[in-house]
């Protein structure tokens, strides 16, 4: 499954290296490409392991608002 996420409150490298940790701790996780300037997020993943919504909550628990 791939998806496409927009987070509005990443701007620097921290929050990159952040985020890519609250997803790559899922179970499932297969490839995360994240793009700074369009503050999205392609997350390839397994959906038998794990959901968008799963993945969005692991996000949002790091500190970031995804819209």
């Amino acid at each position: 499954m791939k998806s496409v996420i927009k987070v509005c409150n990443m701007s620097t490298s921290k929050d990159i290296s952040n985020v890519n940790e609250a997803i790559s701790n899922n179970q499932g996780v297969i490839a995360c490409k994240i793009n700074i300037e369009s503050k999205e997020i392609e997350i390839i993943y397994d959906d038998y392991f794990i959901s968008l919504d799963n993945l969005i909550e692991s996000i949002e628990e790091a500190g970031y608002t995804v819209i």
